[in-house]
């Protein structure tokens, strides 16, 4: 088993902190294998909401919870939204005989209907497959090859590997979504997915997806808030100063989990993936979603203007702005868009993530910084020369 120190240590935080915590993330990313190292699965305080037998007990909630004591846990709670009430009764008791630990995978569904019912007594912890802190950075290649499932990651060989992403695909259209509520056609979803791995690292344009689908742009932009509601896809919104220049401002599409991304472009080989010409894009969407997982900044952004400056992540951590740029080259160098990036955003440091080894300066306050830095957050990408 990965060792997930610091996200064991954040969950005994919120629980020592707060009434109710909800873990959220996407399906099989841990979850459950996290909320075991807390409560043993054939404890009484523990319910699987994919298990008859929890169900079962479950026909009463107010009596089946009411009289446990210490942590319970409530795995794949957005299949009982009625449950929510029901625990804010629970957790509104003084003294307060038990705490909460509930897990769920739709995240703007179970966030809402915990929100309506919990509010000021709960508190999100947000986690997703393995990352590259966790793994360490020898791993990097095949991390990004195979994503940070861990069915996936963990897999003897590449064709099991594949062969769980693809399994994995086929149950989350047919099975999951139609659980939580989201009624399309799987073999719909199917092909929008497949569109959106080629749109990967690029700007959002409704329309080309919603001609080829022969839907409406309204229709294509929910299922586009549907996949980044159960984190399959991460919107990254643009940036707006008050600039004379005209910037972007519809979103970017970036997969969260490059071992989906390449199930979906048929990449199967370190080969097929070196030369494919996603790869860049697919490297970009690594470092992005290694960068965020490592700072855990307070806002994300990207920025771009119609004349081609851009930069491809901006961060707010603690009232700092930082910027990252993504360059898979041997040396990458200072490039205009760089220097018009500090300055219209006014940002603090910029790092240059690129493959090699060496960290350098490229001009003050920009720095091109290996891919190992990313694993340290703030302190690796940002340090003193």
């Amino acid at each position: 088993m990965i060792p997930r120190n610091e996200l064991m240590q954040q969950l005994k935080e919120s629980l020592h902190r707060s009434r109710v915590v909800s873990l959220v993330g996407p399906r099989q990313c841990g979850k459950t294998t996290i909320a075991r190292e807390f409560v043993a699965p054939d404890s009484n305080n523990y319910f699987d909401l994919e298990d008859p037998t929890s169900l079962v007990r479950l026909d009463e909630p107010m009596t089946a919870l009411g009289t446990l004591q210490g942590l319970v846990v409530i795995d794949e709670i957005q299949r009982r939204p009625d449950l929510f009430p029901v625990l804010r009764v629970l957790v509104d008791r003084r003294p307060l005989p038990a705490r909460f630990l509930i897990l769920g995978s739709a995240s703007q569904r179970l966030l809402r209907q915990a929100s309506e019912s919990l509010t000021g007594r709960i508190e999100i912890v947000s986690m997703s497959g393995f990352s590259l802190a966790e793994l360490g950075t020898s791993t990097k290649q095949r991390h990004w090859m195979r994503g940070g499932f861990p069915p996936s990651y963990l897999a003897e060989t590449e064709q099991d590997s594949q062969a769980w992403r693809r399994n994995f695909i086929q149950t989350f259209l047919e099975r999951d979504l139609p659980q939580w509520g989201i009624i399309a056609p799987s073999v719909t979803l199917l092909r929008f997915w497949t569109m959106l791995a080629h749109c990967h690292g690029q700007i959002w344009n409704a329309a080309e997806p919603a001609r080829s689908l022969g839907v409406s742009q309204p229709t294509v932009r929910r299922y586009l808030d549907i996949m980044t509601g159960v984190f399959m896809i991460r919107q990254l919104q643009p940036w707006h100063v008050n600039l004379k220049k005209r910037q972007i401002k519809a979103p970017k599409i970036y997969f969260r989990d490059t071992g989906l991304l390449h199930q979906l472009l048929g990449i199967r080989t370190d080969l097929e993936l070196f030369s494919h010409p996603k790869c860049g894009f697919s490297w970009e969407g690594y470092v992005i979603e290694e960068t965020i997982k490592a700072v855990k900044p307070n806002e994300t952004y990207f920025w771009g203007t119609h004349n081609g400056a851009e930069i491809d992540l901006v961060m707010v951590k603690d009232g700092r702005m930082l910027g990252v740029e993504c360059k898979r080259v041997d040396a990458p160098r200072l490039t205009p868009s760089m220097r018009i990036a500090r300055e219209d955003l006014k940002l603090e440091r910029i790092a240059v993530v690129y493959p090699g080894t060496r960290r350098y300066a490229l001009t003050d306050n920009i720095h091109a910084v290996p891919l190992d830095a990313v694993a340290d957050g703030m302190d690796g990408l940002f340090a003193e020369l």
